[in-house]
């Protein structure tokens, strides 16, 4: 079912993996709360495992204006607030726009989430998803043009005046 349990269990001491069956179940008992909680707000998208094999939450709100994807991590009891977000807009009928993406790099949400933002894409026969990037975001430009194009954007920078833009259009 997760790659937990995909693992070669012969080649780990008896210790290990006793180890991590525990952190499993207590991941899917917190899990279970956190669903609870999480639907009675927002519509749940899914359940995935990031970089870590950690599991996580999808959600997004029910709201018509915002397409925003959302992850709640199984790890930590869910109070209200999200752990990663991207938030995104409806620009038009035809493009989804994504102004901002929140959270801790390098755990795989932002893949996970970008996965889910482009299914829901797919679902309401919205072909683009667009999206800037800023001149606050030149520090860490290079992750972000390595994150986009990863997860099939076309990423036009500028650097002279520290910008750019990226585009992802579905095979509708």
């Amino acid at each position: 079912m997760y790659k937990l349990l995909e693992a070669d269990h012969h080649s780990k001491n008896p210790d290990l993996l006793k180890e991590e069956l525990e952190d499993l179940e207590f991941q899917v008992f917190r899990m279970q709360d956190n669903l609870k909680e999480i639907a009675k707000k927002s519509k749940v998208l899914g359940v995935d495992q990031a970089n870590d094999e950690k599991l996580v939450i999808v959600y997004t709100p029910e709201d018509d204006q915002s397409c925003k994807i959302m992850l709640c991590d199984c790890e930590t009891s869910y109070k209200g607030s999200w752990d990663f977000s991207i938030q995104a807009t409806y620009a038009d009928e035809s493009t989804i726009h994504i102004g901002d993406i929140k959270g801790p790099a390098n755990k795989g949400y932002g893949t996970i989430c970008m996965d889910y933002l482009k299914e829901l894409a797919i679902e309401q026969n919205i072909p683009k998803i667009t999206g800037d990037i800023a001149e606050r975001d030149w520090d860490h430009v290079d992750r972000l043009v390595h994150f986009y194009e990863k997860n099939d954007f076309y990423v036009k920078v500028n650097d002279e005046d520290k910008s750019g833009e990226i585009i992802w259009v579905s095979n509708l």
